[in-house]
């Protein structure tokens, strides 16, 4: 049986520390550069998510008038379509705000080396992507948010970063 690494040999070899006991004393560890400035680029992404959607939001007059001029559907009301349309925005718009929150606190997190906390985030970035995809309120501002959060998942998971998210063993 080995002895346990110190926390000097667990840092020395790019890993966070042992995971504290209650009672311990924090110990920090600064995380690898590209760690440092994935947390950067998620705070970034998620402002940049912010602004696009509302831009889009107070931009919703144009996409109505749009929206009721390409409408064939008469038993559709145009001040349904603006009613929808306004909601679906401010939905969008409290999305956004909620993912970039989101996307801050698990890049947070992961700064700490939490694992989990990357694999959120990656399942986050999943679902920002499809959702672009299938979205048709997109803009630029919003793709290029999406760009810049996937170059920040891409920073986390350089081969140079992997030892700073250790597995988690599993106890039995």
């Amino acid at each position: 049986m080995t002895a346990p690494e110190s926390d000097d040999e667990r840092r020395a070899k790019g890993l966070p520390p042992e995971p504290q006991q209650p009672g311990d004393a924090p110990e920090r560890v600064d995380p690898p550069k590209p760690v440092q400035a994935s947390f950067w680029l998620w705070a970034v992404s998620g402002v940049v998510f912010i602004v696009g959607y509302a831009i889009i939001f107070f931009a919703r007059g144009r996409i109505v008038d749009q929206l009721i001029k390409a409408n064939t559907n008469t038993a559709v009301h145009p001040d349904q379509i603006r009613s929808g349309t306004t909601v679906l925005l401010a939905v969008l718009l409290v999305g956004a705000v909620s993912f970039a929150a989101l996307y801050v606190l698990f890049a947070y997190k992961a700064r700490q080396g939490t694992r989990s906390a990357r694999t959120v985030l990656t399942v986050l970035m999943a679902i920002t992507v499809v959702f672009q995809l299938v979205l048709q309120f997109a803009s630029v501002v919003t793709l290029a948010a999406t760009l810049v959060g996937l170059i920040a998942l891409v920073l986390m998971y350089l081969p140079n970063v992997a030892p700073y998210f250790p597995k988690v063993s599993r106890r039995a």
